[in-house]
């Protein structure tokens, strides 16, 4: 198990076993959000206020890449990434990129960005639908939930959902 500290900017390893602290890894400031690749080899973390998102190697637990985003005309001080959800396929993984209102698509594979999607006001997280065919962000400041279509990364909708949605599940 991984915990995320966002005052001492660590990640904490836990032993499920033991039950006790396995390692610490520092990061960027403010770890928020942590989501394991689907076949346990990575660990992918967000940190808020740092703007970044490590990817690890679990058996070692060293990291292998941070990333930057860079958004065209927005300033670096508004790219907060949150949370993050990987596709079951390996494919891709997306970032909430929270006050920059877009979802980073990165190569999953290569740790590389492919493209920005403009949604709402402050994304915080994100739900794959069961089929995965679309991508659910919540948009707290705009008060609703952009649809992403995965097969073509495209913005298909925002529905209104009422005030400062923060987080999103899907039923199976």
């Amino acid at each position: 198990a991984v915990n995320t500290s966002e005052t001492t900017n660590m990640l904490h390893w836990i032993d499920t076993q033991t039950q006790t602290l396995a390692d610490s890894t520092p990061v960027d400031q403010r770890p928020r959000f942590v989501e394991f690749s689907q076949d346990g080899k990575h660990l992918w973390a967000s940190a808020e206020i740092g703007g970044t998102v490590t990817i690890l190697d679990v058996a070692s637990r060293k990291v292998l890449k941070t990333l930057n985003f860079a958004i065209k005309g927005v300033h670096p001080d508004k790219v907060q990434p949150v949370g993050i959800k990987l596709s079951a396929d390996g494919k891709y993984a997306f970032v909430a990129l929270g006050p920059a209102n877009h979802v980073a698509v990165v190569d999953a594979r290569t740790f590389e960005v492919l493209d920005y999607l403009l949604v709402g006001r402050r994304v915080w997280q994100l739900a794959f639908t069961p089929d995965q065919q679309q991508l659910l962000a919540t948009n707290g400041v705009s008060g609703d939930v952009s649809v992403i279509d995965v097969a073509s990364l495209k913005v298909l909708k925002s529905i209104k959902v009422g005030r400062y949605p923060w987080g999103v599940v899907v039923t199976p």
